[in-house]
């Protein structure tokens, strides 16, 4: 996929293109990308057709958008909820609760990513990439500082993130899992980070 995205110059436009973005969100996200058309999402955005392809070239295009935008949200996100912790261990607590807090409140969002890997493999590697890159510069970081011990911050930052996305899929997106769940999933999360499995 090579699309390059038409940012529109109009508040109108970026209207128009931020609500055929929501709509594939909830189309492809609940759905899924095969079973999802093109006339399904123009239809829940309220917009005609043709409007589409004024945007998107086609949904691959708008599907590889939604990935971008997922990135764009959760390192937003995660940035937010971290900036004042204290220390590295506060500052994974802050991160994992607010990126359970993602999956549970965009979880067609989160879905379209998780399917990303079988779409467009090519922007699930990058989403996931360029996360890792960020993570293991914060990990490194941290150790320089003394606040967590020396290892291999980019392996470390690939087992975070794996853990993540497992926890985001089973606590996140479950309409079964309330807040004090997620609470209680980070507390044991961050027992076993902070203690180890040791007895």
């Amino acid at each position: 996929m090579t699309q390059t995205a038409r940012r529109p110059r109009t508040r109108r436009g970026q209207e128009t293109r931020a609500a055929l973005l929501r709509a594939a969100e909830e189309v492809i996200g609940a759905k899924g990308f095969a079973a999802a058309a093109i006339a399904d999402i123009t239809r829940a955005a309220g917009i005609a057709q043709g409007t589409f392809y004024i945007y998107f070239d086609s949904k691959e295009h708008v599907f590889r958008e939604l990935v971008l935008e997922m990135g764009r949200l959760t390192r937003k996100t995660l940035s937010d909820a971290v900036a004042h912790a204290p220390d590295r261990l506060t500052a994974e607590r802050l991160g994992l609760r607010a990126f359970l807090e993602i999956a549970a409140t965009r979880p067609t969002l989160y879905n379209v990513v998780m399917e990303a890997r079988f779409v467009d493999p090519g922007s699930y590697d990058a989403y996931f990439q360029a996360f890792s890159k960020n993570y293991t510069r914060n990990l490194s970081a941290a150790v320089a500082e003394g606040t967590i011990r020396p290892g291999d911050a980019a392996i470390r930052s690939w087992a975070l993130m794996g853990m993540a996305v497992t926890l985001g899929e089973r606590y996140g997106l479950s309409r079964a899992h309330t807040d004090a769940d997620r609470d209680r999933v980070v507390d044991e999360v961050f027992d076993m980070l902070e203690r180890g499995l040791r007895p």
